[in-house]
């Protein structure tokens, strides 16, 4: 596949997704697009080009770094909508959680191919499990009647966002999760891959189904997914770059407890990255050697909010502060320390080349010093009014479509703002943006 530099094409504004169901019209097994290997760059990733009018300049990395947040996670889906409609594609992909499922499916898949597919898995694992198949005329007319109730009143909403946390809590998601039969009694030890109370196998026959992993190990894209060593409590990143991937990896990144069992891996046991950090950015920004990167940072959860005033307003804050793992607390470590590299760089350059090479200090400098650039465009979603605490876990058809449509919204809006995707000018060399940060 010949590399593009990225580029902002999004000159056009097409409906965000379907009234009642996003539109998935690609139908063929992605193992079927690549029966060869594809000729591909450096793992390390690389901007594309497009013919644009509204162009960027060359980063050596461009990065999509993806929150966890279960139900959230459409949002994310829809920010890469919009990415990919502006002509620019990751050349490394690192996510935690839901954020790891979405990583498979867009890095299993061709460019090409990949919103569809993402709108696939979507459509799937937004249904319940165990609900019986509609009548032929009640399939066609059943979800505009949903969409048209929905779009009536927070209420209203509210009502469904309940009904959908529910039936998720009682019968699982289809191609993703179900409840065990008989559920775990608590006082009884069995099988760590069955210690849950609910059952992740349809959510591998999915991601074997969706994504062509000949494809993820080819290094077309870099992959980078995040999970806890259950026995160590040592947080580790499956990377594409040192072992092969597979559809347990991606599980073990989403793996949150109790709700779903560690997945063992070479005889390791894993759970969800998020209970240690929600976002692999800083995998992502401290990788060595250091490069020029443009990260897309997309949050599903809000540091920022009010202070509660009611009990379940109190569990929606405290998800709210745990989850978001302090991405500006990060980002502002990440720009200090970026200032130090480069005013080790300026100072170094004072020193005569003799020194710099004998002198044991000056080549520890030159290790540590840097003058590479980063940009980190955040991308957060901002919950709905009619959203409460369990709203992560709420995968109904209806408020999925608006989480797609806002994280479509979010980026269209992001790459139309002028300067937001050049490298870095000031004294740190790094720089972040946020459309919300005004309003906060």
């Amino acid at each position: 596949m010949a590399a593009r530099k990225p580029g902002v094409a999004a000159t056009t504004e097409p409906d965000a997704v379907a009234t009642t169901q996003l539109d998935a019209t690609a139908t063929t097994q992605p193992n079927a697009a690549a029966t060869s290997k594809p000729d591909v760059r450096p793992r390390s990733g690389a901007a594309l080009e497009t013919d644009s009018p509204l162009q960027f300049p060359h980063y050596e990395t461009v990065a999509l770094v993806l929150q966890g947040g279960g139900a959230l996670g459409s949002y994310q889906a829809g920010v890469y909508e919009g990415l990919d409609e502006a002509g620019v594609v990751p050349g490394w992909i690192a996510g935690i959680s839901i954020g790891a499922l979405n990583t498979a499916i867009i890095a299993g898949n061709a460019p090409g191919q990949r919103v569809a597919r993402l709108k696939e898995f979507w459509n799937t694992i937004c249904q319940p499990a165990s609900s019986p198949p509609l009548w032929p005329f009640f399939e066609q007319t059943w979800p505009l009647f949903e969409q048209a109730l929905f779009n009536t009143t927070d209420e209203v909403r509210k009502m469904f966002a309940r009904w959908s946390a529910t039936s998720a809590l009682l019968e699982g998601q289809k191609g993703f999760f179900v409840p065990r039969f008989p559920p775990p009694i608590s006082s009884v030890p069995t099988d760590p891959r069955k210690v849950s109370y609910y059952d992740t196998a349809p959510l591998k026959a999915t991601l074997e189904r969706l994504c062509d992993f000949d494809r993820i190990n080819s290094g077309e894209t870099r992959v980078s997914v995040g999970a806890v060593n259950v026995g160590t409590g040592n947080f580790v990143y499956f990377d594409n770059t040192k072992m092969t991937l597979r559809a347990e990896h991606f599980m073990a990144s989403g793996a949150l407890p109790p709700g779903f069992a560690a997945v063992e891996i070479d005889g390791e046991y894993y759970w969800d990255g998020g209970l240690v950090s929600n976002t692999p950015l800083s995998e992502v920004l401290q990788t060595t050697p250091r490069r020029d990167t443009l990260a897309f940072q997309v949050d599903l959860w809000s540091a920022v909010g009010d202070v509660p005033t009611t009990m379940g307003a109190i569990n929606e804050r405290a998800k709210d502060i745990q989850y978001s793992s302090r991405t500006r607390m990060v980002t502002d470590v990440l720009s200090r320390s970026q200032l130090f590299r480069k005013a080790m760089r300026e100072v170094l350059e004072k020193v005569p080349e003799d020194v710099r090479k004998t002198d044991r200090w000056c080549v520890l400098a030159e290790e540590l010093a840097c003058s590479k650039r980063y940009n980190v465009v955040h991308l957060i979603y901002h919950d709905k009014e009619y959203e409460t605490d369990f709203r992560d876990f709420q995968f109904g058809t209806p408020t999925m479509l608006e989480h797609w449509k806002s994280g479509l919204d979010d980026i269209r809006h992001t790459l139309r703002q002028p300067g937001w995707l050049d490298l870095p000018d000031n004294g740190t060399g790094f720089v972040t943006h946020d459309i919300h940060r005004r309003n906060e």
